[in-house]
């Protein structure tokens, strides 16, 4: 497997395919909210299988200020289901993870679904507040403190 760092122009041949494979077909995510403003802004991660095909993404949003502290945001996280359980998810992660620490980024918050909680401990992650709905499936938000 390997893992690629893009941007959106480069990406989105790629990636947009996979999102919607598994936040709209599979989730039942309205196709509106897929795409938004925010990615072209973003830096995406595309996994790669030695075949050369795309079969997961992610993406690190653009560094906040959040009292005083610089706050990552990453988000769409999507493996293809035949590749899930087989480490891309967490290639995915640590790749958007060391992105955010080379750009000097102190905190990464993501919103989790609940199912994949704990997932995101094993990377470092820790709950915080409630459960509540986004696009009608239960999230969590998660935050994770960069060394």
């Amino acid at each position: 497997m390997r893992i690629e760092l893009l941007s959106w122009d480069r990406a989105r041949v790629k990636a947009s395919p996979i999102r919607f494979e598994v936040f709209v077909t599979e989730q039942h995510v309205p196709a509106e909210l897929e795409l938004d403003e925010f990615d072209p802004h973003c830096v995406h991660a595309l996994a790669y299988d030695v075949a050369g095909e795309a079969v997961g993404t992610g993406r690190l949003l653009p560094v906040e200020v959040e009292a005083g502290r610089k706050v990552s945001h990453i988000g769409r996280m999507a493996v293809r289901r035949s590749w899930r359980g087989k480490g891309v998810g967490a290639a995915l992660l640590r790749a958007l993870m060391g992105a955010a620490r080379e750009r000097g980024d102190e905190e990464i918050v993501l919103t989790a679904q609940v199912h994949a909680l704990g997932f995101y401990r094993l990377h470092g992650f820790s709950a915080e507040g409630g459960e509540y709905l986004e696009a009608g499936i239960p999230h969590q938000t998660m935050r994770c403190t960069l060394d």
